[in-house]
């Protein structure tokens, strides 16, 4: 089993920056990749970004160009760093690890608070 402990987040007001961070533990062997997803309130959950050794980091869209995400693998931890922070921002934000076998090896942390003031 795998936990992920997520810290950060909070109310910025819009135009700042937050960051987020997503903490491994367990048997983290069976993770392929980490991301970030987030869900705002009546809609669904989406993948806002995405790292993977070897392979280009993935972003929506939407916060391409803003946010950054990032791992330190030594302490099994990703990181996303969220600049010019825009009201459309605001949703609960989830960290999500995934492996190769996406049925045994996946894993949710709790969700975080992002709220973005106008």
């Amino acid at each position: 089993q795998v936990q992920l402990v997520v810290s950060g987040g909070g109310l910025v007001q819009s135009g700042g920056s937050l960051g987020l961070s997503c903490a491994a533990s367990g048997d983290t062997s069976c993770i392929a990749a980490m991301a970030w997803y987030r869900q705002a309130p009546r809609l669904e959950r989406e993948l806002v970004a995405a790292i993977r050794s070897g392979r280009p980091t993935y972003y929506s869209d939407s916060v391409k160009g803003r946010f950054t995400i990032s791992e330190d693998s030594a302490k099994n931890t990703v990181y996303l760093q969220m600049n010019s922070l825009q009201p459309d921002d605001t949703a609960a934000y989830y960290c999500n690890a995934l492996g190769e076998d996406t049925y045994n090896c996946k894993f949710w942390g709790q969700g975080t608070q992002v709220t973005v003031s106008s």
